[in-house]
């Protein structure tokens, strides 16, 4: 490490120090479900996970979960290239990575209430699904979690837990913003809980002009969750969340392009019934999530426009099923069977007669393939200040064959606030759909990604003070790089890392939390940075509320190879909200303040100092 960063440590470590005291973003008393599927004590989890609750989603009132995502937890960096709007295909922004791990290459998986979710095709998230109406909380794993979620979390994984009413009454609110470049946002949700029945429904709206001409952005979607307590033991519910969204790609500023637009529809329906017992509990659900995606890739002349639109369509349809139970004491045992069909077509139509006139598929413009797998994860306390736990699953591809996945760890608790954690485990992705049918480099031969992670990590709770620290280290092969106009497994891949944190409630009035994240690379990649640090402030006062935030990256890659370049800079944000009447807030929120010039996607320079200011409803 260089001077810098040793000093950043030292500064991280004396805040403990000086305080004598609080965790990470989580509690180690709180109970998480996405290491386990059954809600369980952190401090008996020998994986990092990290939770960020709806109080802290809604702060600094962001429509997207991942803004608040990439400030809270270390090591979690997501691209941008404008005020609204991540967008698709090239040029497109919301890849999220994780040490050094990329979801834009299927390697990190984003769930919504444990069901995975991506583009069935590409095999990619799509970042402006994750709306922050629809979330009670997220959790992220740091680390494979293929074990029990399969394909795609061998980077680790990000599950969106959805909102449900959980006292009788109903509540509305409503949220109606504007701001820089003809931004305008609108929310409406409303939540009822009356005996054994619960819903949830919500509407948004968003558009944006942008910074930059050709860039605009306009989305709109609803979400609809409904629950039924069959008996204290037993609930049942069903959800669905749709999203479109239409947006302009104006090229880099030095290859600028006319008429690439997008027109995107995602979506997501569930259906599962729960059971809760003492000694043991379980869920079985059903689930797709789907997409609908028309693109123009637009021309570098506007005087000679495309005559075509690339669609695709692609769904992701799974049964889940897992029940887990305590045998004897101490013990915890989770068994567990996932299925999927993923279903995927590709092709082009005429922009004057709509017909279908070539498609880049080597399979007649269809393909699909199914995954069935089984998993067992056994936790056991030793005593009272050792727990053991491990886990295998059996995962078989239709196209790849059978891959075994194994991952084991302890947990050691030398006091009752602190735990020391050693965690191994395998992570693996399939090859897509892309990879293996569409265009010229596509190869049916591949095989499944693989990596190692190991870890190693503190937590430790006082009185007002939590702090963490890990590291790491990750090794894996068989990764999929393009050689000779050819998909072939020859990438490797071998990252190390730091990850610090800390929070500390000053009084009832202040409360800090940091979090810093220093990454090598052996093989550098796009969208890491090699250092993240974040210092974030909340002073609430009478009826004033200000949380305030800087971030700092340095050696961000925004491209590698013959040509490799790197960023660095500085982001302050702030926001102020104050009740002005009854159930009304007005609120003002500025991203920018020091006006940086930076680039995260390479060609595509970012805003400068923003600002949106709104009023909240609540009845």
């Amino acid at each position: 490490m260089n001077t810098r960063k040793l000093l950043l440590v030292v500064l991280v470590l004396s805040l403990y120090c000086k305080a004598h005291a609080l965790t990470d973003t989580l509690s180690l008393r709180e109970v998480v479900v996405t290491g386990t599927r059954n809600a369980v004590d952190v401090r008996h989890l020998p994986m990092t996970v990290t939770i960020i609750g709806r109080e802290k989603l809604t702060e600094q009132h962001h429509s997207n979960v991942l803004p608040v995502a990439m400030q809270q937890v270390p090591g979690l960096f997501v691209t941008s290239r404008s005020m609204m709007g991540y967008g698709v295909s090239t040029g497109a922004a919301g890849g999220i990575s994780l040490r050094g791990i990329s979801a834009g290459a299927g390697q990190m998986l984003v769930l919504i209430d444990g069901h995975p979710q991506y583009n069935g095709i590409y095999g990619h998230p799509i970042s402006d699904s994750y709306q922050t109406l629809i979330a009670e909380r997220i959790e992220v794993l740091r680390g494979p979690a293929s074990v029990l979620y399969g394909s795609n979390a061998m980077g680790g994984v990000m599950n969106i837990v959805t909102r449900q009413a959980k006292t009788d009454g109903a509540t509305t609110d409503i949220s109606v913003s504007g701001g820089s470049y003809g931004t305008f946002q609108a929310e409406a949700t409303n939540q009822v809980r009356s005996g054994k029945f619960s819903s949830t429904v919500a509407a948004q709206y968003g558009r944006t002009d942008n910074h930059r001409p050709r860039m605009g952005f306009e989305q709109y979607g609803g979400y609809m969750k409904l629950g039924y307590d069959i008996t204290p033991h037993w609930n049942t519910y069903i959800d669905a969340n749709i999203t479109h969204f239409n947006s302009s790609y104006p090229g880099s500023v030095t290859a600028p392009l006319y008429e690439a637009n997008q027109w995107i529809t995602r979506g997501v329906v569930s259906a599962a019934i729960e059971n809760h017992y003492d000694k043991t509990s379980g869920a079985l659900s059903v689930y797709t999530n789907f997409g609908r995606h028309k693109i123009d890739d637009g021309t570098a002349d506007p005087n000679n426009p495309t005559q075509r639109y690339f669609r695709s369509k692609d769904a992701l349809t799974g049964v889940s099923w897992y029940q887990s139970a305590r045998l004897f004491s101490g013990n915890r045992l989770t068994v567990g069977i996932d299925y999927q069909h993923i279903y995927g077509h590709a092709f082009y139509t005429s922009k004057t007669t709509g017909e279908v006139i070539d498609t880049p598929n080597k399979q007649s413009g269809k393909s699909c393939r199914n995954e069935i797998a089984g998993y067992v994860d056994f936790r056991q306390d030793i005593t009272h200040w050792l727990t053991v736990d491990a886990g295998i699953r059996a995962d078989h591809h239709s196209i790849t064959g059978t891959e075994w996945i194994p991952q084991g760890g302890i947990v050691i608790r030398p006091i009752s606030s602190g735990a020391i954690k050693a965690m191994a485990s395998k992570g693996f992705r399939n090859p897509t759909m892309r990879e293996m049918y569409l265009y010229p480099p596509s190869n049916t031969n591949l095989r499944p990604e693989r990596l190692w992670t190991y870890e190693l990590s503190w937590r430790h709770q006082l009185a007002h003070v939590t702090y963490g620290a890990n590291i790491f280290y990750i090794k894996g092969d068989n990764m999929i790089q393009t050689v000779n106009r050819q998909n072939v497994n020859t990438g490797e891949i071998e990252n190390s890392g730091l990850e610090l944190e800390a929070t500390w409630h000053i009084n009832k009035y202040w409360s800090i939390n940091t979090n810093h994240s220093f990454l090598h690379m052996h093989r550098p990649v796009v969208a890491a940075p090699e250092y993240k640090g974040f210092l974030g402030a909340n002073f609430n006062y009478h009826k004033w509320t200000v949380a305030t935030d800087i971030q700092y990256l340095h050696g961000l890659y925004t491209s590698v190879g013959d040509v490799e370049r790197k960023e660095s800079f500085c982001l302050l944000n702030a926001s102020v909200s104050r009740p002005v009447v009854k159930n009304v807030t007005l609120w003002i929120r500025g991203e920018n303040l020091l006006a940086q010039r930076y680039e995260v996607n390479l060609g595509y320079p970012m805003p400068r100092a923003t600002f949106l200011a709104g009023v909240n409803v609540k009845f």
